[in-house]
């Protein structure tokens, strides 16, 4: 397996730029995942990895070696589509192993590969089937099964999951993690799905117009997103954003929107300097806002009367939106809280958790 190594990457259709100098080394045996919003340019990235888009400027690393004007054939990666592009005359077994064929492959070997890869994915008894009798979960395990008994130094995968129900997509998502474990192979997988992002990789890069905007492990993007597009894209339901003004009174910095007050710990005043009666976003996730006060939090939480408008049970528990006055927010609370609309309700923030944001460049400033 290799490291994949991008210097200062860019391209351009036309007068667009798609990825705009993205510098980013995914380390050998890594798990990474390309995240963020469909035409943000990760599948584009994807692709001059693998070769099927020309590099504009920049250089693309495989292992030690240059792969800018290598062929995709001669990279030795492994591509998994969202389509599945299996041949429908062919039968699981020839359609793993057509790659091998092609390569002039000697057939002991060819059986031993797909026998093999037949085994990690769980698909021995099917090797004599035809893609028609397959469900969508066999048939996207026959096409990282043609990739794996390739052995190759890369796995890039380009929304792999994204045409199976949901249930299946749990599935596969556990599949992928132990295929990673069991072959330490170097992964780089591409999803508009955050939460896909977060279970899978070991690090993630978010993406936004062709730009990083941040690599990290999942709970440290999670935790301590770099700004505000970040927090509001990972996270689900996303982060709470109001808008208003820092205030300072008697050394005590606090965030104020109309009816919506919050004083914020002392500790955190050495990063609020220089934002003294200016404008900024704060956020709050929904599952930090409680709706029971705990003994154990007393400084650490403040408490808001808030009114209900409406609620979602979605089984383990509840989104539940209220008002503080007129500014909207979304608390997760258990699910058997029932609030019926317009019944009052108090909400318990922890402090802890909070997050603010320059307006004007949207970074984090705690």
């Amino acid at each position: 397996m290799a490291r994949v190594l991008l210097e200062g990457v860019w391209k351009r259709f036309g007068n667009v730029e798609a990825v705009k100098n993205i510098n980013l080394e995914i380390k050998d045996h890594e798990f990474m995942v390309f995240v963020g919003p469909s035409g943000c340019g990760k599948t584009t990235t994807l692709r001059m990895i693998a070769g099927l888009e020309e590099v504009a400027e920049g250089k693309i690393y495989i292992g030690d070696k240059l792969v800018n004007d290598v062929p995709p054939k001669d990279r030795n990666i492994a591509m998994v589509f969202q389509s599945y592009a299996l041949y429908p005359h062919m039968s699981v077994y020839n359609n793993m192993a057509f790659g091998l064929k092609l390569r002039g492959t000697k057939k002991k070997e060819i059986d031993e590969s797909v026998a093999q890869a037949a085994e990690i994915l769980g698909l021995t008894d099917l090797l004599d089937r035809l893609p028609k009798q397959l469900s969508g979960g066999q048939r996207q395990r026959v096409a990282l099964g043609r990739a794996i008994v390739r052995k190759p130094q890369v796995f890039l995968m380009d929304e792999p999951l994204s045409n199976l129900d949901a249930k299946l997509r749990v599935q596969m998502r556990a599949e992928l993690q132990k295929i990673h474990k069991r072959l330490q192979t170097t992964v780089v997988y591409v999803t508009h799905d955050q939460v896909e992002a977060m279970t899978l990789g070991q690090r993630i890069a978010v993406i936004l117009n062709g730009e990083l905007q941040q690599v990290d492990s999942p709970l440290i993007v999670y935790e301590k997103p770099i700004n505000r597009f970040v927090a509001g894209f990972i996270g689900s339901p996303p982060m709470n954003f109001i808008k208003g003004e820092i205030h300072k009174t008697d050394g005590t910095y606090s965030f104020e929107a109309e009816s919506f007050k919050i004083d914020i710990p002392t500790d955190l005043n050495q990063y609020l300097e220089g934002y003294k009666d200016k404008e900024v976003f704060f956020g709050i996730r929904p599952e930090d806002i409680w709706d029971v006060p705990s003994s154990a939090w007393i400084d650490q939480r403040c408490v808001l009367d808030a009114k209900v408008d409406f609620r979602e049970l979605m089984g383990s528990e509840t989104y539940l939106y209220v008002k503080v006055g007129t500014v909207p927010l979304v608390a997760r609370v258990g699910a058997s809280y029932d609030a019926p609309a317009g019944s009052k309700f108090t909400i318990v923030i922890n402090l802890r958790k909070i997050h603010i944001f320059d307006p004007t460049t949207q970074k984090a400033v705690i």
